[in-house]
């Protein structure tokens, strides 16, 4: 397993490119600090499935903001935008799967 940090976020890699080739660019837990974000983005070549496993956050998806927690799913397809803010005091946490196009 490799650990990333991208600012407070913290990425928990657990199968990457190197096992599943071009179809797979990232399988991984999430961890987003209380007053923390994944910031706004957009997919380019990939589509990213979300599941929320603890915690409340507000997701974007294309601009349209949202309330998610444990149990909900999201799906960014290819050319679309989004992010997700932590804005509680407990740990937002998340499976992150990015399938490429």
């Amino acid at each position: 397993m490799e650990i990333a940090k991208m600012g407070d976020v913290t990425l928990e890699k657990l199968v990457g490119a190197d096992i599943m080739k071009d179809k797979l660019g990232l399988y991984a837990r999430v961890i987003v600090p209380p007053h923390s974000a994944v910031p706004y983005h957009k997919h380019e070549g990939n589509g990213e499935v979300y599941y929320f496993l603890t915690g409340e956050g507000e997701y974007s998806d294309n601009g349209v903001v949202r309330t998610v927690k444990p149990g909900d799913v999201t799906w960014t397809p290819d050319g679309s935008s989004h992010g997700v803010e932590n804005k509680g005091d407990t740990e937002l946490t998340f499976m992150a799967l990015i399938i490429n196009s």
